[in-house]
């Protein structure tokens, strides 16, 4: 049975590998994966470091349950992000994360230092880390790199990756799961790491392991998001968003789409038969193919690709999102930069005439992102808040920390619009999202009831991610968080052990986003979300900053951080981060002030 309780170093630059074990009070603070994680890039990043120089480190984690949980596995990518600035964790399912964890062998994960002066993958097996030259691998797509290794478990980096857009992914399965948002492909690029490649099979679960693992699915199964998940994947998620008005749609202009019928789960599925195709839904997405013969992405493509873009045809979108997981380029993210530039193009800030619904546009802009052959695409393959700072137009595509909003429009759920402003890696929908319980519960919700709900399943996300836990079968743990799962692996925690584990760790990210210099100012909501919603059940609504303001407050205080977002001494100490390096920063007013 693996047991985490070591790491691997390997220094790019010098080439040099070795082991060396993890601390033990981390081990228990921190369990893995994501807090393991964050706890390593504290400790090992100077205040400052330039997310693509050489000092930045690039953190591999699997979890101390990898390979033994029911549902997809997953690894976790931890870096300082070139697209924030802020910290940042990412994560894929498929194949590799359990071939990582049973080739890593005792090895918690990989803690990546330096610059490589050539193209090089590192090889994972028996337990042993070695650097290999890959150099004709540089330029290759992700399908063409993994196709370089067929026996293995590839995650690599595409063309977008190479080339330092700041939100490249990292791309595993030819490109069928990614280690999404943030840009920890860029890291890789900028290290020159091609790939990762997992040589070995999954760790074998002992037979206490096997008996759990077959309650808690047929538990997960009868679970109401085990049938959902069963029933659609992520691809229902489009559906649910636009039947509640919170769909963004034409740029982030509208929260309903006319054409969603067309790109939703019930196109998938009759795409499915048409061609056919087993309707088996497969982690990440529906094993169909589009008419050009690609695969069909997962939910978040039909919503940045189809519905923000304007597309209502469902081989269009494919198409666009299988571009995306090739070139291993965001999928949110690249949505959100080619409908900046059409909506700067329609108020006449770019001399270039692009238009919503138009695949053509969007294809050759997603291709010019990825190469930086343009001077447009180079500008928005730093994001949209780069190209704003270029060319205008910083209220067209809201953002937060400097990463685009996802999937849903805050200004139908007021709750949502908290947790982007404070997730701790900029806008995220999966760090919490309470929009589903807000969506029933409408105005029955009290402020403090919105507060509580996203601090609780922050908290939450953030142990489940240590573990490391498919995102839907967390479900399933919500009421032990995975104790009964740990203690069968010779780790006892109670669930309320772990539950304070969940807001130590946030409280860990905090400090480190506020030692990078983030302020309340960057937990604010952009402008642009205070503008009224044009159609569908939340026409009209928008988000008032003086509301939010009272919101954001309310948080802070139930945090146990100051008026400036800063944790206080005292929350520091409940939490037992004492240990930490950590200076205050000095507080400079604002013109505001």
């Amino acid at each position: 049975m693996v047991t985490g309780d070591t790491v691997v170093r390997v220094d790019l630059a010098d080439e040099s590998v070795r082991s060396e074990p993890v601390p033990d009070a981390w081990r228990r603070k921190y369990i893995g994966g994501k807090g393991l994680g964050a706890r390593y890039l504290y400790e090992e990043l100077a205040t400052g470091a330039d997310p693509l120089g050489d000092e930045n480190v690039l953190c591999f984690f699997t979890g101390p349950l990898t390979g033994y949980l029911p549902g997809e596995q997953r690894y976790v990518v931890v870096t300082k992000s070139p697209l924030t600035g802020a910290f940042l964790d990412s994560y894929a399912g498929g194949s590799m994360a359990g071939r990582l964890a049973g080739s890593l062998g005792d090895h918690a994960g990989i803690i990546v230092s330096g610059r490589a002066d050539r193209p090089v993958a590192l090889s994972i097996a028996g337990g042993e880390v070695s650097i290999e030259s890959v150099e004709k691998w540089w330029g290759l797509d992700a399908r063409e790199t993994d196709e370089r290794v067929p026996d293995a478990a590839v995650a690599c980096i595409g063309p977008a990756g190479e080339n330092g857009v700041s939100y490249a992914t990292i791309a595993s399965d030819g490109g069928d799961h990614h280690a999404g948002r943030g840009g920890a492909g860029a890291v890789m690029g900028a290290k020159r790491l091609k790939a990762l490649v997992a040589r070995d099979g999954p760790p074998e679960p002992d037979d206490d392991l096997r008996e759990l693992r077959e309650k808690y699915e047929a538990a997960f199964a009868a679970d109401d998001t085990g049938r959902w998940q069963a029933a659609s994947e992520t691809l229902e998620t489009l559906d649910f968003a636009n039947e509640v008005g919170v769909l963004p749609t034409h740029g982030w202009q509208e929260g309903t789409f006319e054409g969603a019928e067309g790109i939703g789960i019930e196109a998938v599925r009759d795409a499915a038969h048409d061609r056919e195709r087993a309707d088996d839904p497969v982690p990440g997405g529906f094993q169909v193919e589009s008419d050009d013969g690609e695969s069909v992405p997962r939910g978040s493509t039909p919503i940045s690709l189809g519905a923000g873009l304007g597309i209502d045809d469902f081989d269009a979108v494919a198409a666009l999102g299988s571009i995306c997981d090739r070139l291993a380029l965001d999928v949110i993210s690249g949505g959100n930069a080619v409908a900046w530039a059409i909506r700067a193009s329609e108020t006449g800030l770019l001399e270039r005439d692009l238009s919503f619904g138009d695949e053509d546009d969007a294809r050759r802009l997603i291709e010019e992102i990825a190469t930086r052959s343009t001077p447009l695409g180079d500008a928005l393959a730093d994001g949209t808040d780069a190209a704003a700072a270029e060319y205008g137009g910083d209220d067209l595509i809201p953002s937060v920390k400097g990463m685009a909003l996802p999937s849903y429009d805050p200004r139908g759920a007021s709750a949502m619009a908290l947790a982007y402003a404070t997730s701790d890696r900029g806008a995220c929908h999966r760090r919490a999202r309470p929009v589903e319980v807000e969506a029933l519960a409408g105005t029955d919700w009290s402020r403090a009831d919105r507060v509580n709900a996203v601090i609780a399943e922050q908290d939450r996300r953030a142990v489940l991610w240590s573990l490391v836990a498919d995102d839907f079968f967390g479900e399933a743990l919500s009421a032990t968080l995975g104790a009964d799962w740990l203690a069968a692996i010779g780790r006892e925690y109670e669930p309320e052990e772990l539950r304070r584990t969940g807001a130590r760790i946030w409280t860990l990210i905090r400090l480190f986003n506020v030692r990078e210099g983030f302020t309340r100012d960057d937990d604010a909501l952009p402008q642009r979300l205070t503008e009224p919603l044009e159609g569908g059940p939340n026409e009209g609504a928008a988000i008032a900053p003086d509301s939010f303001e009272r919101t954001l407050e309310c948080y802070y205080d139930r945090r146990g951080w100051d008026e400036r977002g800063c944790p206080t001494e005292e929350t520091i100490e409940r939490h037992g981060l004492e240990d930490l390096e950590f200076d205050r920063p000095t507080h400079r007013a604002s013109d505001d002030d």
